[in-house]
């Protein structure tokens, strides 16, 4: 199946779903809409054309981060569990990076992740470059440099090949550099459509994003 012809939300495959339950520690789900557990309330503004509820990153939010930036309304963060388990390193780690966060798109209606992966202390740029250079069959990689939000952001947009359903489906990330740490931000997403479906909340992450 290609894009473009896509299978309904609710049949997604239980590969995919399992990934996502895999990297993510035990949890209540909140009804849709509902300000994440432990995230810090703020005054609902739009960014990006995603409504902001939630802190991501600062204290007593759900997972522990060099950086903090808003969470798009109904958007679900959960701390990784054991990401330096040799045994699940196929899942945790790409490149120079180890997955710390996964922000789940479900209960706002989506089928995808936002993924935050830190990456010691090279720069942003150098970081998201292996991080990309990991991701089996990426093409059409593009680099660029942004001035949005509190601190300097790269960002890259690319291709990968989806082996599971056969077809081809845009990715994107930003990288930012902080004193204690490179973080990455990755969005990815069932399909190019659903993928393009979630920018709103990846672009509200990206303008908002600052150091802790």
């Amino acid at each position: 199946m290609r894009e473009g012809t896509r299978a309904p939300r609710t049949t997604a495959p239980a590969a995919l779903v399992a990934a996502g339950l895999l990297l993510t520690a035990c949890g209540t789900t909140p009804r849709p809409g509902a300000p994440a557990p432990g995230g810090t309330s703020t005054t609902r503004e739009a960014a990006g054309g995603a409504e902001a509820s939630t802190t991501l990153g600062g204290p007593g939010s759900a997972c522990a981060l060099p950086v903090s930036f808003a969470l798009a309304e109904g958007w679900l963060p959960k701390a990784v569990k054991d990401p330096e388990d040799p045994e699940l390193a196929e899942l945790t780690h790409q490149g120079p990076a180890v997955v710390r966060c996964e922000v789940d798109a479900k209960p706002a209606g989506h089928i995808g992740y936002l993924r935050v992966w830190t990456s010691g202390t090279e720069p942003a740029r150098a970081a998201l470059e292996g991080f990309v250079r990991a991701e089996a069959k990426s093409t059409d990689v593009s680099y660029r440099e942004t001035g949005a939000g509190a601190v300097p952001v790269v960002e890259v947009t690319y291709t990968v090949h989806n082996d599971l359903m056969d077809w081809p489906k845009e990715e994107r990330a930003f990288a930012v550099a902080v004193p204690a740490g490179t973080v990455i931000v990755h969005l990815g997403g069932f399909d190019t459509e659903e993928h393009r479906e979630m920018l709103p909340a990846y672009e509200l992450a990206r303008t908002t994003v600052k150091p802790r």
